[in-house]
This record gives C-alpha cells, structure tokens and sequence, in this order.
C-alpha cells in the first residue's frame, strides 16, 4: 500500500470520528427541556456573578 493511501484511509477516519462526536454532543444538547436548559443558564449566570476568592 502506497503512503498516500494510508494517510487518505487516516483521514477518512479522522473525518468520520469527527462527525460521530458532533453527532453525540448536538443528541445530548437537544435532551434537555426548555425548563432545563433555563435552569442550567440561571445557575451558570449566579456563579459568574459570584465574587471570586
């Protein structure tokens, strides 16, 4: 096997596993109820605003 098509084959697969972690991590961004998602942003927002120490 030639060197480009194993560096081809490499990025075919590097494509595909890209693809394949965007795809889980849009799944588990739709999972959450509108309820939820406000709940996480207001609680996110506190702890912005909380004075460090």
């Amino acid at each position: 096997m030639r060197w480009w098509k194993v560096a081809g084959l490499a990025a075919f697969a590097g494509v595909a596993a890209t693809g394949v972690v965007i795809v889980r991590a849009e799944r588990r961004r739709r999972a959450y109820s509108p309820d939820e998602v406000r709940t996480r942003l207001r609680e996110r927002h506190a702890e912005a605003l909380a004075p460090r120490r």
